[in-house]
């Protein structure tokens, strides 16, 4: 599995992979307030996707 955030055709091809492209605003040169939210949004989409890989026990 390969997440990419934006980088487009700049991001590495591994072939035989997922991929799964996150748009998410960059935090680059962001205060911490506008940081948080990023922050957030990216472990909301990490526990989805957990939530679809692992089996459910």
């Amino acid at each position: 599995m390969v997440i990419t955030m934006g980088c487009g055709d700049a991001c590495p091809v591994f072939p035989g992979r997922r991929y799964l492209d996150w748009t998410l605003a960059d935090p680059a040169g962001q205060g911490i307030a506008a940081v948080r939210p990023i922050r957030d949004e990216i472990e909301v989409r990490i526990r989805g996707l957990l939530a679809d890989l692992l089996p459910t026990v």
